[in-house]
């Protein structure tokens, strides 16, 4: 299964998601994380990831044309306030609405409830 992350800046929320399900997820199971308009990787992102073990340093952001949407099995979109990518096909979908955490300054919030679908997406996949 190949799992895709979008967000418009591709700076924190999707990383986020990104790292903890690299972490989380079972193994064989492929992330990748992009954003409409890429930004750049937010250090406090990094540093709330840190906090529990997980390092998304190496990350940066990057466009949905460099992680072949095409390809995805499952796209979920983390856009709360704005408007979120989509990708056209036959593709299951999630839409996990998230307060950005460079606008609302509480990053671990986000990562909290970032976290806790991903734990729900966790235990899915491995009754299947």
């Amino acid at each position: 299964m190949r799992i895709l992350f979008l967000c418009v800046a591709n700076s924190a929320r999707s990383q986020m998601a990104e790292g903890l399900a690299r972490a989380i997820l079972p193994a064989g199971v492929e992330v990748a994380s992009a954003g409409s308009k890429p930004s750049s990787l937010n250090p406090l992102a990094v540093e709330a990831l840190s906090e529990i073990g997980v390092d998304i340093s190496g990350h940066r952001s990057k466009p949905i044309e460099d992680v072949s949407p095409e390809t995805a099995d499952l796209i979920v979109t983390l856009c709360a306030e704005e408007v979120c990518p989509f990708i056209p096909g036959a593709v299951q979908r999630l839409h996990w609405p998230i307060t950005d955490p460079a606008t609302a300054a509480d990053f671990r919030k986000a990562r909290d409830d970032i976290k806790g679908r991903i734990d729900g997406l966790a235990e899915r996949l491995n009754r299947r």
